[in-house]
């Protein structure tokens, strides 16, 4: 039975919709000498150091459980890891995990903080498909295949500004889709070993980091010359990295309360507010022009996924 309360799911939820509105700001804000492989590998890096005290805090919660009350479910929590599947899954989560934070940041470059965040919301309709195909989740409806075309309408207006720049492409968006398609099939996959109770949020963001910072500090030796990584390893550089990874490890905490206290389809209507705070952030940090057309791609947007969730909740019940 669900956790119910409302209160502190809109807490939670609007806190998280804040964190991820900052995080395109943050990657735009770090100075030109830190380019995006560097910044994407520090904060990777940051974002396993943040959470392995977390996952050590958990280890032992379920450990101390288990020697209480021991159950099926706190046995496989503690040890599933160590099945051969979910060994694969955290090398595949590893590697993807490398590349998409490489993708994200050059994505906030060439796209700015506003197209950035309506480009992230592309993933509701890329969710939708991945958990139809992958996940055996029920049948996609008229109303939601309807609501997608709105969503897409409404990025389109947004991002090139009324059509007017329809034939300018914008390989910032263009990237930020390929890297939002990557991980989304990857959250599927990811989803069926937290359905099967025998891995953990905490425990995949801990692990994915720090394989994905080992491949992407591999990478780095082997392809950039070290002097560019010693440079940005001082206080002044390394704080960009360090509040990145601070913002979207906090980000990921909120996100999982939001989700304990209320619904998945509720949480996605909170968090498709994301594109205004990124549009209110850029606006006050960056001095970013927000345009009518940004206004109505957002609000369109909206209305979209709330539609497209809601229609995802009603089929449930």
């Amino acid at each position: 039975m669900e956790n119910y309360d409302l209160r502190k799911g809109l807490i939670n939820g609007i806190i998280t919709v804040l964190l991820i509105g900052l995080q395109p700001v943050i990657s735009l804000s770090r100075p030109s000498i830190i380019d995006a492989f560097t910044f994407s590998t520090i904060t990777v890096l940051f974002m396993a150091i943040i959470f392995f005290p977390l996952f050590l805090i958990e280890r032992f919660k379920l450990k101390s459980l288990s020697k209480r009350d021991s159950n099926d479910r706190l046995t496989s929590l503690l040890s599933g890891w160590k099945q051969i599947r979910n060994i694969r899954l955290f090398a595949g989560i590893g590697i993807v995990f490398s590349i998409v934070p490489v993708l994200l940041i050059v994505g906030y470059d060439l796209a700015g903080a506003v197209n950035s965040s309506l480009a992230l919301k592309s993933e509701v309709i890329i969710a939708l498909l991945s958990g139809y195909l992958l996940l055996n989740e029920k049948r996609i409806s008229k109303i939601q295949i309807f609501f997608c075309i709105i969503l897409i309408l409404g990025l389109f207006i947004a991002i090139t500004q009324g059509f007017t720049e329809l034939f300018e492409i914008n390989f910032g968006v263009l990237i930020i889709l390929i890297a939002v398609i990557i991980f989304t099939i990857t959250h599927a996959f990811t989803k069926s070993g937290f359905d099967r109770n025998e891995i953990s949020p905490i425990q995949v963001v801990f692990i994915r980091n720090v394989l994905s910072g080992l491949i992407l500090l591999l990478t780095y030796f082997i392809f950039f010359p070290l002097e560019g990584l010693i440079t940005v390893f001082r206080p002044e550089y390394l704080i960009y990295p360090f509040v990145m990874a601070l913002d979207w490890g906090v980000s990921l905490l909120f996100w999982y309360r939001t989700l304990s206290y209320i619904s998945i389809g509720k949480a996605g209507v909170i968090l498709s507010l994301t594109p205004i705070t990124s549009a209110i952030f850029s606006g006050i940090i960056l001095g970013t022009v927000i345009t009518y057309y940004h206004l109505i791609g957002i609000t369109i947007v909206i209305v979209s996924i709330y539609m497209i969730v809601r229609e995802k909740r009603e089929q449930k019940n």
